[in-house]
C-alpha cells in the first residue's frame, strides 16, 4: 500500500497487527489511575466505537490492557507503518491545496525528530497533544484527504466530529482542545476526561498543528536572554545562564543562550531528552557531575566562552551547588512544565527519573508532597542567589504560582523580606520575582505588537526557505529606514535574528522559521512570499504563528501578567481573536483552555494560513494579519500600556478604517 492510499483508507477494514511496545522511544509517564470502574467501562466504550463492532471482542481486552498499565488508551495498534514527517505539499493525497497542508503540519507536530511522546501523539510539555488516540490520527488525515474547498472539518479536542459544508473563504478546519465547563478545569478533571476520551490537552501549538520544533521559542528566548543581560546592563559574553527543562519547548533554551553569546547551563533530568538535544545540536556539552559541571563553568565564565551545558541531574541540585561554590549567576529561570506538576511536568529532587515515574503513578499523593517539597528547596535556593544579585524572572511556565501553593518564600512582605505566599491571595500580586512578559515581552514586544510569527516552506526545499529568509531580511530592513525611534531596537533585533538564522542551524522536521515581527512586517513579509510564489520562485508557503503573542492569549501569569487594569483574568480577547481570524481568511483556527501555564489557567488561540500566489491570498493575508495583531494591542491599550497607545495610534493612522476606543488617564494627584 502506497503512502498515499493508507491516508485514504483511514481506519483499516482489516484489523493491522499488533505492534510491540518499543522501549526505545521517549514515551509518556503512566497517567495516575482516576476512573471508578463504571468509568473505565464508559471510556472502553467510548474508544471502541470508533471500529466496527465485528472487532469489539478483539480489542476490549487489548484496550483494557492499555488503559490499565498506561491510564490512557492510545490505540496502539494502529500506529501507521509509514514513517510520520512533514512530506513536500504535492505528496499528500486529494484536491484541496489547504486541507494537504493541514495534513503536512499535522505530520510535522508528531515527527519522531519533533514530538516529545510521538508513539502517545504528545508533541511537547509532557501532555501537550495532537490526537488523544491513533484512530481520530487515521479519521482526520482520511476527511482531510476527501475535503475539497467548500467544506470544514470541525475538531473536537482531537475528535474528527465531521467534514460539514461552508465556503471557500471559511477555515478548512475549526480546532477546539480542551474547553470546559469552568468548574471542570482543575488539574485532576484533565486527568479524569482525557482518560475517558473525552477530551485532551493542545498545549498551545501542539493541538492546533502549528509546532515547528524548538526553534518555535528560540527566538523569543534569545530575545528574552538578550533583554534580560540589558535589563541588569551587563554584555552577555562572561555572562552565566541558569535554567532547566530540555524538553520540547525548553531545548531551545541553550540554543537562545549561544546566540546571545553567554554560558548557558540547563538541567534536565531525562537523559533521553538530553542525548536528543546534544544529537541535534541544541546543547554543545552533557555533564552528570556537580564538581566536574562546576569547574566547567568557572572556566567558562573566565574565558568568556559561548557555550551551552546540559546537566544530566535535577536543577535544584546545581542552584545549591553553585551557591556553596560561590559561582554568580547572572540571569536565571525554569522551564520546566509544570502547569503540569503532578504528571510529569517537574521531576522532584531525591528521587531518579524512574523512581519519580514510577510513583506519579502508583502513589500520586506521595509524588504530589514529594514535588511540593522540592519547590520549596528550589526557592531557597534562587533566594540565595537572587541575594547576591542575582536577576530571576518567572518564564511563565507556572513556576512562581505552583511555588506558591506548595509554600514556598516567593513572596515579599512591606518590608521587602522573602515570604511565604500562603497569606496573598491568589492573583492579587506580590510575587518576589517578575514574569518575563511584565519585565521583557509585554512592554518590549507585545505591547508594540511584536510577536512570534512563523512560517513553513510546504514544498520540503532548505533552499525555499533560504529564500524566504531573505526576503523578510529585505523587508525588515527596508521598514527599519522608517520605523519611529521606539521600535528601532526591535527591529535591530529582528534583522540580526533572521541574518543568523541559517548558520544557526534551527530547522528540525519542517522548512519552517520563526520570526518576531508586527503586523506592518508580517502583513510586508507575507506579501512578499506570495509574490515570489505567483512567480515560480518558491512553492507554497504556510503561515502561523506560535499562540504566545500580542492578541491570541489571555493567560494572567504569562501573556498578558502586564495587564494592570483589572482585566487580566478575563478572556475576551482570545476568543475574539480567534472569531475575527475565522471570517477574516484563516486557513485554519484554534482555541484551547491549558497552553503553557496550566489547565484553567488560560484561554489561547492560533491559525495556519496557506499562501498559494492568488489574489485570494494576497486579501486574505492583509484582512486576516492586520486583525490579529491590532485586537491585541487595542485591548492592551485599553488597559493603559504607553506602548500599546503609541503603537494603536500609529495603526490607526495607516488605516483609516480602525477606530479604536482610547483610555481617558487619570491624574494620580486626584487619589492622594
Amino acid at each position: 500500500m502506497t503512502f498515499k492510499e493508507a491516508i485514504k483508507q483511514g481506519i483499516p477494514e482489516k484489523l493491522p497487527n499488533k505492534k510491540p511496545y518499543d522501549a526505545q522511544i521517549n514515551h509518556a509517564p503512566k497517567r495516575k489511575d482516576i476512573l471508578s470502574k463504571e468509568e473505565k467501562q464508559l471510556a472502553l466504550r467510548n474508544a471502541l466505537r470508533y471500529f466496527d463492532a465485528k472487532h469489539h471482542a478483539e480489542l476490549l481486552p487489548e484496550f483494557s490492557e492499555e488503559l490499565d498499565k498506561y491510564g490512557r488508551i492510545y490505540m496502539y495498534r494502529f500506529r501507521p507503518d509509514y514513517k510520520i514527517y512533514a512530506r513536500p505539499i504535492e505528496e499528500y493525497p486529494g484536491e484541496c491545496e489547504q486541507a494537504k497542508a493541514i495534513m503536512l503540519m499535522i505530520q510535522n507536530n508528531l515527527d519522531y525528530a519533533v514530538a516529545q511522546h510521538p508513539h502517545e501523539l504528545i508533541t511537547y510539555g509532557g501532555n501537550g497533544a495532537v490526537f488523544q488516540n491513533w484512530a481520530q490520527y487515521l479519521l482526520a488525515m482520511k476527511y482531510l484527504s476527501e475535503m475539497n474547498d467548500e467544506q470544514t472539518l470541525v475538531m473536537n479536542s482531537g475528535h474528527p466530529l465531521g467534514l460539514f459544508p461552508s465556503h471557500k473563504d471559511a477555515p478548512r478546519v475549526v480546532v477546539t482542545n480542551g474547553m470546559m465547563i469552568p468548574n471542570y478545569s482543575k488539574q485532576d478533571d484533565w486527568e479524569k476526561f482525557n482518560a475517558l476520551g473525552v477530551t485532551q490537552y493542545g498545549q498551545m501549538t501542539a493541538g492546533s498543528y502549528m509546532y515547528i520544533g524548538p526553534q518555535g521559542i528560540v527566538h523569543g528566548t534569545t530575545i528574552t536572554v538578550l533583554n534580560g543581560f540589558r535589563k541588569i546592563k551587563k554584555e552577555p559574553k562572561g555572562g552565566l545562564f541558569v535554567t532547566s527543562g530540555l524538553g520540547g519547548m525548553s531545548g531551545a533554551q541553550p540554543k537562545a543562550g549561544n546566540i546571545a553569546g553567554c554560558v548557558t547551563v540547563c538541567a534536565e533530568v531525562n537523559e533521553k531528552a538530553t542525548k536528543t538535544r546534544h544529537s541535534q545540536g541544541w546543547v554543545d556539552e552533557i555533564i552528570s557531575d556537580l564538581d566536574l559541571l562546576s569547574k566547567r563553568v568557572k572556566d567558562a565564565v573566565s574565558k568568556k566562552e559561548t557555550v551551552s551545558i546540559a546537566f544530566n541531574g535535577n536543577i535544584v541540585e546545581v542552584w545549591e551547588k553553585f551557591d556553596e561554590e560561590n559561582i554568580k549567576i547572572d540571569l536565571g529561570s525554569d522551564q520546566t512544565s509544570l502547569h503540569n506538576p503532578w504528571a510529569g511536568g517537574y521531576y522532584p529532587v531525591g528521587l531518579t527519573y524512574g523512581e519519580a515515574n514510577e510513583m506519579m503513578a502508583t502513589n500520586p499523593e506521595k509524588f504530589k508532597d514529594e514535588v511540593q517539597k522540592s519547590l520549596r528547596r528550589h526557592v531557597d535556593a534562587i533566594n540565595k542567589h537572587t541575594s547576591k544579585g542575582t536577576y530571576f524572572f518567572d518564564y511563565g511556565n507556572a513556576f512562581l504560582l505552583e511555588a506558591s501553593r506548595a509554600g514556598a518564600d516567593v513572596y515579599k512582605d512591606q518590608n521587602g523580606k522573602m515570604a511565604s505566599s500562603s497569606s496573598l491571595e491568589e492573583g492579587a500580586g506580590g510575587w518576589a520575582y517578575p514574569s518575563y512578559v511584565q519585565d521583557i515581552m509585554g512592554p518590549m514586544c507585545f505591547d508594540y505588537g511584536f510577536g512570534p510569527f512563523r512560517w513553513v516552506c510546504a514544498s520540503g526545499k532548505a533552499e525555499d526557505l533560504q529564500k524566504t529568509d531573505e526576503m523578510a531580511c529585505e523587508v525588515l530592513e527596508e521598514l527599519m529606514k522608517n520605523s519611529p525611534k521606539e521600535i528601532q531596537q526591535q527591529m535591530q533585533d529582528n534583522i540580526t535574528w533572521i541574518k543568523g538564522a541559517q548558520e544557526n542551524k534551527l530547522v528540525v522536521g519542517s522548512q519552517a522559521r520563526i520570526l518576531y515581527a508586527d503586523a506592518e512586517g508580517r502583513i510586508r513579509i507575507a506579501s512578499a512570499f506570495n509574490k515570489a510564489i505567483s512567480e515560480g520562485k518558491i512553492g507554497t508557503v504556510i503561515l502561523g504563528r506560535d499562540h504566545h503573542d500580542v492578541s491570541g492569549t489571555d493567560s494572567p501569569y504569562r501573556e498578558t501578567s502586564n495587564i494592570y487594569d483589572g482585566s487580566r483574568f478575563t478572556a475576551d480577547m482570545a476568543i475574539q481573536n480567534v472569531i475575527g481570524d475565522s471570517f477574516r481568511g484563516a486557513t485554519w483556527v484554534s482555541i484551547h483552555n491549558g497552553g503553557g501555564v496550566g489547565w484553567g489557567e488560560v484561554i489561547n488561540g492560533g491559525f495556519g494560513m496557506v499562501l498559494d500566489g492568488s489574489i485570494d491570498a494576497q486579501r486574505r493575508l492583509e484582512s486576516m494579519l492586520f486583525w490579529d495583531v491590532n485586537n491585541g494591542i487595542a485591548r492592551r491599550s485599553w488597559a493603559r500600556n504607553d506602548e500599546a497607545i503609541f503603537a494603536i495610534k500609529r495603526a490607526m493612522q495607516d488605516n483609516p478604517n480602525l477606530k479604536v476606543t482610547l483610555p481617558n488617564l487619570v491624574d494620580d494627584s486626584l487619589f492622594e
